[in-house]
Order: structure tokens, then sequence, then C-alpha cells
């Protein structure tokens, strides 16, 4: 049941709709295209709306693709001869060879996926919806999907897209809505909605874990929670070679992380993780202290402990953070004791390197032979 929902949505914009199951993201999708009505409020949609609720989008089993097509644009109000003309591009588009002419009882999830995809997007609509139905499709067709909601933002298309993939959130979105039994838990930036969405899920696998969100000056958002058994007291990036604390490096420069951990209370097992992202929130490498079969284990309260790891900055320039987590397994959901995102804060430069792009820096060099 929804209860006090209200938000807005301008030409253009992608929002992401958030939010663990039952939490009421099916409900509003219905709500927002008239599947559902409201028993109170009203929802104004300016444009015509496309959307992809449901795998198949009520697609007819023995139907072949093609007529399921017809059949489809026909609901969302085009006539034979408009569908007619774009059919090629949706075939096309759909890449699912003779299977087009098959009945759709024949087609895996995936192949249904593409084709209510190609359909529901062959017109660009002033708003598109989507609901998880990108998560069955394989990584090329997911790609080519994205391309095109893309250029329909670009092209005034506001997009909902509800999914459990953070990753696609942050890529896509502007903002983010997280729904949390009916109601709306916050209406922000995507890196505040994901980080506080993800300490959420932890806190209800733990006790109360005290969840603070504060941005620093340059833009970035700490996100920091956890039961404080164990906890951070200090983290550092240093120059591996000098021990000297460092913000701006080199690419290839070798650093050095170095944390202080505290025990304030007696625990069975300790594990430390370290994670790596871009300024987009996507991560760039991760690892911890059980996957390096690492694991402290029966530490006292009052004990301290240090941490270093040390690495190669392979990084491409731009700016980076460092996360980590304490934890008693490979993951903080079961026993969460000290996390925060966002850390550290670092600057990555090429002072050296032949020029190259992306976020990553290979020692890599051409050969060439002439005939």
């Amino acid at each position: 049941m929804l209860r006090q929902i209200s938000f807005a949505i301008e030409p253009g914009e992608a929002v992401g709709i958030v939010g663990q199951n039952g939490a009421g993201k099916s409900t509003l999708l219905k709500l927002i295209t008239g599947t559902l009505r409201p028993t109170e409020g009203t929802v104004q949609i300016s444009g015509r709306v496309s959307a992809i609720l449901e795998l198949g989008m009520g697609f007819n089993v023995q139907l072949t693709g093609r007529q399921n097509v017809l059949h489809s644009a026909g609901l969302m109000g085009f006539t034979q001869s408009e569908v007619d003309a774009m059919m090629p591009e949706i075939e096309a588009f759909a890449e699912i060879g003779e299977y087009f002419d098959q009945a759709i009882q024949t087609y895996s999830t995936g192949m249904q996926m593409r084709v209510a995809f190609s359909v529901a997007t062959a017109f660009r609509p002033e708003i598109l919806i989507i609901d998880e139905a990108l998560s069955v499709g394989d990584m090329y067709f997911q790609h080519k999907s994205f391309d095109r909601i893309r250029q329909f933002k670009e092209q005034g298309t506001s997009l909902l897209f509800v999914t459990h993939g953070m990753e696609d959130v942050r890529a896509l979105c502007e903002r983010v809505i997280l729904l949390d039994k009916g109601r709306i838990l916050k209406d922000a930036m995507p890196d505040e909605v994901v980080d506080y969405y993800n300490a959420l899920i932890a806190e209800k696998e733990n006790t109360k874990l005290g969840i603070e969100q504060r941005r620093k000056k340059n833009g970035w958002l700490v996100t920091e929670f956890g039961t404080k058994e164990a906890y951070l007291e200090s983290l550092e990036l240093k120059d591996a070679n000098t021990g000297l604390p460092i913000q701006k490096v080199c690419v290839g420069q070798k650093l050095l992380i170095e944390s202080q951990v505290i025990v304030q209370s007696k625990l069975k097992k300790l594990v430390l993780g370290h994670r790596i992202t871009d300024r987009t929130g996507h991560i760039i490498w991760g690892a911890n202290t059980w996957h390096t079969k690492q694991v402290l284990e029966d530490l006292a309260s009052g004990q301290k402990v240090s941490f270093r790891l040390v690495f190669d900055c392979n990084l491409g320039p731009g700016s980076y953070s460092i996360c980590f987590g304490l934890t008693n397994t490979d993951t903080h959901f079961d026993k969460c004791f000290h996390k925060t995102d966002n850390a550290i804060v670092f600057e990555v430069m090429n002072s050296d390197k032949t020029f190259f792009i992306g976020s990553s820096w290979l020692d890599a060099n051409f050969e060439i032979e002439l005939d």
C-alpha cells in the first residue's frame, strides 16, 4: 500500500526507483501507467508513456514475435501502417533471426525481452518506464538497450527505471527514489540513495547500525555505519616508498593504504576489506582478508590491529575513493562492525606514461611489422 507518495519528473530526466521486495515499486509504476487506479490522490502525465512492466508485455505465446509486435503496438495506439513501416527496424533491433516468425512459446526469456524492448522503444515516447526487464538479457543486448535509452534521454524522454542493479542506477540516473513499506524514504542524488540503501539492507541483518551521511566540500558523499564492536581509528593513503601521506598520485606509483583498528568487544573473527571506486561509484577493485585467507580470530576487547595494503596505482587519470569495511565474513550483511564509503579521496595524474584513456593503465606496447 502506497502512502504520501509525491514527486515530479522533468523532460529528459532519468529517475531510478529502488527498494526491497514489497516496498511498492511495481505498484507505483502500475499506477503511473494506468494499470491500477489510485484509491486517493492523482497521477498527472503529459505525453505518451511506453512501459515494460512485465516480461513479455502480455504476449500471446501462441503467436509469433511478428504477430505479437503488431498486437502490442496496436494496444499502444499505433496504426497497422505505422507498425508495418517500423517492423524492419524492430526486427533488426531484436536480432533473434528466424525466431521472429516463430511462436513466442519457443523463446527463451532473453529473446522475449529483446522483442518486448524493441517494440516498446520503436517509437520514442515522452516517458519510458522499465521494471527490471533488462536484467534477464545478455550483456550485449543490455548495452545496446542502454545506448537507445541514452539517446532517448538526449531527445527529451523521461525515464523511470526500476532495478536491483545499483550500477545501472548510477550509470543512467540523475536522481533516485528509495521506497520502503510504501513510502518515500529518500529522494536524492544516486550516490546518496544507493549508499543509504546498501546500509539499510545491512541494518536489517544486524542490530541498529547508526547510518550517517555527510557530503564533503569536494562533492563526495561519505556514508558511515556499523555496530562499532571494532572500529577504524585511522586510515591513510601513503607513498609506499617514502611512507608520506599523499592525495595526488601518478599513474604507476606504488601506494600504501595503512589502517589502525581498535577492537571494543571480544570477537571470534575479524575481516578487513577495501574497495576503490571511481567518481560515478563504479567499483574499480575490491578485496578483503576473508578471500586472502588472513582472517583474524579470537580477538580480545581493547586489542589494536594494524593493516597495510600495498599496490601499484595502475589507474587512469581521474578522481577515486577508498572505502573500507570491518566484518566477520566475506560480506557486511552478516556482522557489520564498521563501514565507510568514500573514506579517502585521491586524484590520479598521468605524468610519465604515454597518453591513454580509460580507468586502467596497461603496460602495453604496439608491435608493427611492414612486409
